[in-house]
């Protein structure tokens, strides 16, 4: 089904608006003012990009809401820094964690919810085989979780190298990085797992049809 224009689509500007609010709340007084600056950079490159490509392609509305859900993740993230989200030390104290995995479970999102938008855009823009989509969604998945560590690490060190450690979340670790792109991947995974699942079961007859 062909995706609605935006001054039709109600769903997609309730959305648009969520975030907008979103991110005036967050913008009042962050954690760390210059670090929020930098958490947003790529976000505003991002979103600029999904706004102007809307007329040539739009996703699906679920898509957008999967967009929608990593987007507020990330906005409370950049608030607080990831290092010092409350529910990311909530998680730490529950479980007897050593460290706030805040940053852990929005790069596991990233994965498991932009996956979808990434095989649709797979599957509408380049003609990919259904039976190929699943592979390639979770590789380029991959791919751009390790891109935005190499591309945040070189943010980080031309914009303000004072602000590395609270701008890349590492917490002393120096296998983040790694640990970050691999959660991803495991999200990706997940996503394409359910997204097979039900594909296979839209495709499946039902009870009884002997067509």
């Amino acid at each position: 089904m062909k995706p609605l224009p935006f001054r039709a689509n109600r769903p997609l500007q309730v959305m648009l608006l969520w975030l907008v609010l979103l991110w005036m709340i967050t913008a009042i007084d962050p954690f760390n003012r210059r670090d929020w600056l930098l958490e947003n950079l790529l976000v505003f490159i991002y979103g600029f990009l999904l706004v102007v490509s809307h007329r040539r392609f739009a996703f699906s509305n679920l898509s957008y809401g999967l967009f929608t859900v990593f987007l507020s993740l990330h906005l409370v993230g950049a608030h607080y820094t990831y290092a010092e989200t409350p529910f990311g030390f909530w998680l730490q104290d529950l479980f007897a964690l050593e460290r706030n995995h805040y940053d852990r479970i929005v790069h596991f999102s990233f994965g498991l919810l932009i996956a979808y938008p990434f095989r649709e855009l797979l599957l509408r823009a380049t003609g990919v085989r259904a039976s190929w989509s699943y592979l390639l969604t979770v590789s380029i998945v991959l791919a751009f979780s390790n891109f935005y560590e190499i591309i945040e690490a070189i943010v980080a060190e031309i914009v303000s190298p004072d602000l590395g450690s609270a701008y890349l979340g590492t917490q002393g670790d120096t296998w983040d990085a790694q640990k970050d792109a691999f959660v991803a991947f495991l999200g990706s995974v997940m996503a394409m797992a359910v997204t097979w699942l039900r594909v296979r079961g839209a495709a499946r007859p039902p009870a009884g049809d002997t067509r």
